[in-house]
């Protein structure tokens, strides 16, 4: 008998630079194994090294960006994948387009919710202290604008919680909505 086979999901994790979202995504993909969940993760750094190389940073090239990263997500999410993205993603228009494509019933908004004083502080890449420079135009949360999600469906702040607790919030959702079944994997 051939087993049935699991929905994808499309997990867009969005919040700014240095708020934890790579991090997070990881650990999250790392968990949907204990789920017997195939998973992956799209981090929006990565695409733009390779995917994405050909586009800049002007608003027209953030939204092909984020365009491309949907569709990306999709094609896994298609074939039974738990995809999860980590990107800025800093308007609420990119976020709503990436819901449309991925399909509303299969995509799951997680606003990683850190104070710009924290983003900063942490500065993983140096961007913040380049920006602050005058080296990086149009710097989401300095000179560009980001757009907080109105009604995300999870919102984890990782200035309070630890990383595992973040996952913790992501996977009670997950299961509360019945997009993942309980683990018989470990247990």
């Amino acid at each position: 008998m051939e087993q049935e086979k699991s929905a994808g999901i499309v997990i867009w994790l969005t919040g700014m630079s240095g708020a934890g979202k790579s991090t997070i995504a990881r650990a999250l993909v790392a968990r949907m194994q204990t789920f017997g969940r195939q998973s992956l993760l799209l981090d929006g750094d990565v695409l733009r090294n390779g995917l994405n190389a050909d586009l800049g940073f002007s608003e027209a090239d953030r939204t092909e960006n984020l365009r491309r990263i949907a569709h990306v997500a999709v094609l896994f999410s298609q074939a039974g994948y738990v995809a999860v993205t980590a990107t800025i993603s800093p308007a609420a228009e990119h976020r709503e387009r990436a819901r449309q494509i991925a399909g509303k019933a299969s995509f799951v908004e997680v606003f990683v919710d850190t104070p710009l004083d924290v983003c900063e502080m942490r500065d993983p890449k140096g961007l913040y202290k380049r920006a602050r420079r005058g080296e990086i135009a149009h710097f989401t949360g300095l000179s560009a604008p980001y757009e907080p999600p109105c009604a995300p469906d999870v919102v984890v702040r990782t200035q309070h919680a630890e990383i595992t607790q973040c996952v913790d919030a992501i996977v009670d959702y997950l299961l509360r909505t019945h997009r993942i079944e309980p683990s018989h994997v470990n247990g």
